[in-house]
C-alpha cells in the first residue's frame, strides 16, 4: 500500500514537541553534512536559488552566503519562524509557507536544493515535484539532492528511492556532475541540459 505524503500536521506537531527535532544546531552529523553540501556547488555564487524544506533555517543562513536571492520555503510555521529570526540580518532571503509540490513558485533558478525532503513524499508527488523542479531551473541550473539513506517506515519513500527516481528522470533533461555518499547519506548534483 502506497502511503500518502507527510502534511503540514505532522511538521508542526514535530516542531511544537521540539523546536530542533533533528538537531540541526549542534549535531556534528549535521554540520559535516552541510559542509559537504556546500561544497558540492561548482559555483562560487548563484543569483537565485530555490531550497524546499529549510526547516529553521541553519543550512539556510549558510547557502545564503552564496546567493544574491534564496527563497526558503517550508511546509511548518513553527519552524519558518525560526529560520526567519535566524536569517534577519540576510537581506537575500525571502520566506514563504509552501506545500511543494502542490505549491510552487513562478521564479525560475539557478539553483534549487531538495535535501531531506524528497522522502516525505508519496511517489506522485515525488514524480510532480521532479517535473516542476525542472521546469523552473534555467539551463545550465543546478539541482542538489542531499538525503538520509536509513529505513525510516513512517515516511513513504527512502532516500535511495528519491535519488534513484531522479537519475532515471534526468535522462535527457540533466547531466549528472557529482555523487557523494556516506553510510549515513546521499548527495547527487545535477546541471540542466
Amino acid at each position: 500500500m502506497t502511503k500518502p505524503s507527510l502534511g503540514a500536521d505532522f511538521f508542526e506537531q514535530l516542531y511544537q514537541a521540539d523546536d530542533d527535532p533533528w538537531q540541526f544546531e549542534t549535531s556534528p552529523y549535521e554540520a559535516a553534512k552541510y559542509a559537504a553540501t556546500l561544497a558540492a556547488l561548482p559555483r562560487p555564487r548563484y543569483g537565485s536559488a530555490f531550497e524546499i524544506g529549510g526547516s529553521i533555517g541553519v543550512l539556510t543562513a549558510q547557502l545564503a552566503n552564496r546567493c544574491d536571492s534564496l527563497l526558503s520555503v517550508d511546509l511548518s510555521t513553527v519552524a519558518q519562524a525560526k529560520a526567519m529570526q535566524r536569517c534577519q540580518h540576510l537581506p537575500q532571503v525571502r520566506f514563504e509557507i509552501m506545500n511543494v509540490p502542490h505549491d510552487y513558485p513562478s521564479d525560475r533558478f539557478d539553483l534549487v536544493l531538495l535535501s531531506e525532503v524528497g522522502y516525505y513524499w508519496c511517489r506522485a508527488d515525488l514524480h510532480q515535484a521532479q517535473a516542476r523542479i525542472y521546469n523552473s531551473l534555467r539551463p545550465g541550473g543546478h539541482l542538489l539532492l542531499v538525503h538520509w539513506v536509513h529505513d525510516a517506515p513512517s515516511y513513504p519513500l527512502r532516500g535511495d528511492d528519491v535519488h534513484d527516481a531522479f537519475e532515471v528522470f534526468a535522462t535527457a533533461r540533466f547531466r549528472h556532475l557529482h555523487d557523494g555518499r556516506t553510510e549515513n547519506y546521499r548527495l547527487d548534483l545535477y546541471e540542466r541540459l
